[in-house]
């Protein structure tokens, strides 16, 4: 169908859309962030492990990108706002459930299993597919924002809930991020259209006469795996799966779970720690939305080659350091502005090698990846500590698996993108 010229004004309203997704973003990544919080309080409610703690953070996170790929798929199936709707209350009440726990499988029942799944629909699938379906121009930028949202979780989330967990314990946090999840099905029941054309608009930055292709009649299941099958064939998919492997394991699975627990064994209170972090999610929410203008204007193999390279020298670096104030700022300054700087990037590889329509969904599966490698580093880092009784063989070797990714991503090969109707990606 041919859509007609909307009133510049409502035009806009992708942006509108952009504000919902990137809330939704962050109460999820305060859900992920919350288990670096509740390592040290949860240890001394119940005396738990840290290992036991960071397996049940290490399934959740797992879950978190697998559920990715069929994440992106059901928002074709059923559409955007049912699935988010969907999982938002899944997160609200697995997460309410855990207060009741007592037992290390309730844990890994609520915070691992039941959140994991809910999360995983309100990941970085999310933001590629409502970015591929609502702009045509300033992709890049807009990814970018989005994905700096998960960043911006942890700048809203995690110095208050640290606070919370020092004074009240870690019920109170449990019941924070359960209400911030709550809070937010009205306003994506409201604010959250399908697509541009059920509001009588087209994609931002679309011209006139475009067209939109009629959404996709498979099933969840054929939509997920069909992708899987074509990308798989192509060398770039797999480039790209092991450099986003590599960046959840230097990422989210090491210094987002464990960077606290890291702080307290050189006596660094975790509310401080917790606002090192907070530092790192306000530069990262710089970081990344210059990656994403970046993205639109050079080689992202490039762009890659730099953001892995200089993140594994930084992680090599901080174990060693002097923990000071100052060398914990500079590590905050200098890694959050590259944390997921990585995420615009790798989107725009994967769109240009995978086509308009499968990319979200291809996408979703190299995202798994991240996933996979993120619970690999949160599990692993916390069995190191638990047996050798110190954080310096995790970080190192994290280092240098980012450096390995640095070469990896020279290896991809760059095709222009050939020019492509406009097509609602994800619908």
């Amino acid at each position: 169908m041919t859509i007609s010229k909307p009133r510049p004004f409502a035009q806009r309203y992708a942006f509108v859309v952009a504000g919902v997704i990137f809330l939704a973003l962050l109460a999820a990544a305060g859900v992920r962030a919350a288990p670096g919080v509740l390592i040290l309080p949860l240890g001394k409610a119940f005396g738990w492990s840290r290992d036991s703690i960071s397996l049940a953070a290490a399934v959740g996170i797992f879950f978190y990108g697998m559920v990715g790929p069929f994440a992106a798929a059901l928002m074709q199936a059923v559409g955007i706002r049912r699935t988010l709707i969907g999982a938002l209350l899944l997160m609200a009440a697995s997460i309410s459930a855990s207060t009741w726990m007592s037992q290390p499988w309730h844990l890994l029942l609520s915070w691992g299993v039941l959140s994991g799944l809910g999360s995983g629909c309100v990941a970085i699938v999310l933001g590629a597919t409502v970015v591929n379906r609502w702009f045509v121009t300033h992709r890049g930028l807009v990814m970018g924002l989005l994905t700096a949202s998960t960043a911006t979780g942890t700048l809203a989330f995690l110095p208050a809930l640290a606070a919370i967990a020092e004074h009240g314990g870690w019920r109170p946090v449990v019941w924070t991020v359960a209400g911030a999840c709550a809070a937010l099905v009205p306003l994506v029941w409201w604010l959250l259209p399908e697509r541009p054309s059920d509001i009588g608009l087209r994609p931002y930055g679309a011209s006139d006469g475009d067209t939109v292709a009629a959404p996709q009649s498979q099933n969840l299941l054929a939509i997920a795996l069909g992708a899987l099958v074509r990308a798989s064939s192509k060398p770039t998919f797999w480039f790209l799966f092991a450099t986003f492997f590599i960046c959840g394991f230097t990422t989210n699975g090491l210094i987002g779970t464990h960077f606290i627990a890291l702080c307290g064994d050189h006596g660094i209170p975790e509310v401080r720690a917790a606002g090192l972090m907070a530092m790192m999610g306000a530069f990262d929410l710089i970081g990344t939305t210059l990656s994403g203008w970046l993205t639109d204007r050079y080689d992202a193999r490039k762009l890659l080659f730099v953001y892995y390279g200089l993140r594994g020298l930084s992680l090599m670096w901080l174990p060693y350091s002097d923990f000071s104030f100052y060398s914990l700022a500079l590590f905050g300054m200098f890694y959050g502005l590259d944390w997921i700087a990585t995420v615009p990037p790798t989107l725009r590889l994967a769109t240009e090698a995978f086509g308009e329509r499968d990319a979200p969904v291809v996408f979703g599966w190299i995202a798994a990846g991240h996933q996979i490698g993120a619970a690999s580093a949160t599990y692993f880092a916390g069995a190191m500590r638990t047996q050798g009784g110190s954080y310096v063989q995790p970080f190192v070797i994290a280092g240098a698996t980012a450096l390995l990714a640095s070469g990896l991503a020279l290896a991809i090969r760059r095709r222009p993108a050939a020019p492509l109707p406009l097509v609602a990606a994800v619908e």
